[in-house]
C-alpha cells in the first residue's frame, strides 16, 4: 500500500492510499480521481516528505484513523451520507428507471438513490424529472 497526499485543481488538499504506484497511475489515467471534498477529476500528486525510519527504531508517530473524518468538511460529508443511507433506499444502475417509473405514476413514490451516467441524469432534468448529484460515491452493496 501506498499513501499520496493529492491535491485537485480548486486547492483542496486530501490522502489516499492506492495498492500502488501502478494502481494510482492506472486509475488517473482512467479519471477515477475525484476530489474527496468538491469531487473535481482533476487531481495530482502534490509534495509530500517521505518517511524515511531512522536508524534507531523509534517509535512511529500515531496515524490519522482513515475511518475517522480528518477534518469538518469530511465530517459533514459522513454525516450527510449516513442521512441519505438511513432515509432512502439504494437502487444501484436501477436508479434513471425507478425515477422515471416514480415520476409517470408507475411506481410509489419513495426517497432513492443511485447511479446514473451524466448523459441519463440530464435527460432526467430535462424531462422535469428532479435529481440531484451526491457529492460522496455509493458504497457498494453485495446481494
Amino acid at each position: 500500500m501506498i499513501r499520496y497526499s493529492l491535491k485537485c485543481d480548486d486547492g483542496h488538499s486530501f490522502d489516499s492510499w492506492f495498492q500502488s504506484a501502478a494502481a494510482y497511475d492506472s486509475l488517473h489515467r482512467a479519471g477515477h480521481l475525484a476530489c474527496a471534498v468538491c469531487g473535481s477529476v482533476k487531481v495530482e500528486k502534490s509534495l509530500m516528505t517521505p518517511r524515511v525510519a531512522p536508524k534507531e527504531r523509534a517509535a512511529a508517530p500515531p496515524q490519522p484513523s482513515l475511518s475517522e473524518p480528518a477534518d469538518h468538511d469530511q465530517a459533514k460529508l459522513a454525516d450527510l451520507r449516513k442521512k441519505v443511507e438511513e432515509n432512502s433506499e439504494y437502487v444501484g444502475g436501477e436508479f434513471v428507471s425507478q425515477a422515471r417509473a416514480m415520476h409517470d405514476g408507475d411506481t410509489p413514490e419513495r426517497a432513492i438513490y443511485g447511479e446514473a451516467k451524466p448523459e441519463e441524469a440530464k435527460k432526467l432534468i430535462e424531462d422535469g424529472i428532479p435529481v440531484a448529484p451526491l457529492p460522496f460515491m455509493p458504497k457498494r452493496r453485495t446481494n
